[in-house]
């Protein structure tokens, strides 16, 4: 595996993660991810490779990355999302994509600008060694996964074709076969407003919250923690947040509690409802005061699809051929990490029928922190394994 030396901070892959860096694509910026977009088919079709943009929503955009091969071999679909997170109080320069230590700095650097640029650049390092492949190579460099992930289900609504897919997310020179599904939840839990003097007037939603947690505690998550999946580990669940009342000298009439859940591909998010709904059901028959509804966050919702798990498919083409590359590569059994977070492979897998796996530079530890970063010599390795993946799986 190459090691970090200075000359490496001059390659074409790395320059082009800087100047990746140096476009904010978050939410907060005015057409979100449109300039980079922009960027990248400029850069693409300057360099001779064939791009085309895909309207997501009005100037937001993906780009599509063709190399043609020769139409007898299979066809590689490389995905990488150009949106990022926010830079939120960063310690670095967030657009300054500068070189610190032997890391590449900045907001997008690990995720997942870098995998962006290493992506491109493997082929163009294939186009220019001159080497025609018997199938395609397809990058979809796409819009708003860290928010709805309406890019990659624009992709597959496309129809776009594919025989296997790699999801560029850091994974530390391992990889991902499944992942669990994502679910974001909110109860609203209904009382009845009294001056705390005489609490017993009112309803402490405050209170029938804390039942009806300890309910979901005792009943749910240890069958939660008995679903285990090879791929992905166990189905799990988080309370993230609770609010509720307005000033201590008030019964609270209100409260609110909001849930993270990880499900599995044997789980789907109407079974996933109704076991809420039916503790919630099971405590207002025991308590006539007790009022809650649950719905789905509005803020996590895609357009059309759900954020679905990655179904693990370990004897596809790709998955063998990710596996082969990396274990020659880095000399040594890789990872397989089975407890990562969502990605957008979920879309490509459940909704596209593409088998996927989830391989990248840099290190998910990296991701969405004040100093993200991505190591200099894991653009120039992911370049050579990405151009690996390809050659062996398309030719």
């Amino acid at each position: 595996m190459i090691k970090y030396s200075a000359d490496l901070n001059s390659s074409d892959v790395v320059k082009l993660t800087q100047e990746l860096i140096r476009i904010p694509s978050h939410k907060y910026t005015e057409n979100r991810e449109a300039a980079v977009a922009e960027f990248i088919y400029e850069y693409c079709t300057k360099h001779g490779l064939e791009a085309e943009y895909q309207e997501v929503e009005g100037p937001r955009k993906n780009v599509l990355v063709r190399l043609r091969g020769k139409g007898t071999g299979k066809t590689l679909l490389f995905n990488g999302h150009i949106d990022t997170v926010p830079p939120y109080e960063m310690t670095v320069e967030p657009y300054g994509g500068l070189i610190v230590d032997s890391f590449v700095t900045g907001r997008g650097a690990n995720d997942m600008k870098g995998a962006v640029a290493c992506m491109i650049t493997a082929m163009l390092q294939i186009k220019n060694k001159g080497i025609v492949l018997g199938g395609d190579i397809v990058l979809t460099a796409v819009a708003g996964e860290e928010e709805k992930s309406d890019g990659t289900e624009t992709v597959v609504k496309s129809g776009i074709r594919a025989d296997g897919a790699v999801v560029g997310e850091p994974s530390n020179y391992g990889y991902a076969l499944g992942h669990r599904g994502l679910e974001w939840l909110e109860i609203k839990i209904q009382g009845k407003a009294a001056h705390g003097g005489i609490p017993e007037m009112g309803i402490n939603a405050i209170s029938k919250a804390a039942k009806l947690i300890s309910r979901i505690e005792s009943n749910l998550m240890p069958k939660l923690k008995e679903r285990q999946n090879e791929w992905m580990g166990p189905s799990v669940m988080n309370f993230g947040l609770i609010s509720g009342g307005t000033q201590p000298s008030s019964v609270a009439d209100s409260c609110v509690i909001q849930i993270d859940r990880r499900y599995l591909p044997e789980e789907n998010v109407d079974s996933v409802l109704r076991e809420y709904q039916d503790i919630i059901d099971e405590l207002k028959n025991e308590d006539p005061d007790f009022q809650a509804s649950i719905s789905r966050m509005e803020s996590n919702l895609m357009v059309g699809f759900d954020h679905a798990p990655l179904i693990a498919q370990p004897h596809s083409e790709i998955a063998k051929t990710v596996t082969s590359v990396l274990r020659q590569y880095i000399g040594k059994e890789p990872t397989i990490e089975k407890r990562r977070g969502w990605t957008d492979a979920g879309v490509l897998s459940t909704y596209g029928k593409i088998p996927t796996v989830v391989t990248g530079p840099g290190d998910l530890k990296y991701s969405h922190t004040r100093d993200e970063k991505i190591p200099v010599a894991d653009l120039v390795n992911y370049v050579e394994i990405y151009t690996r993946i390809a050659e062996e799986f398309c030719r």
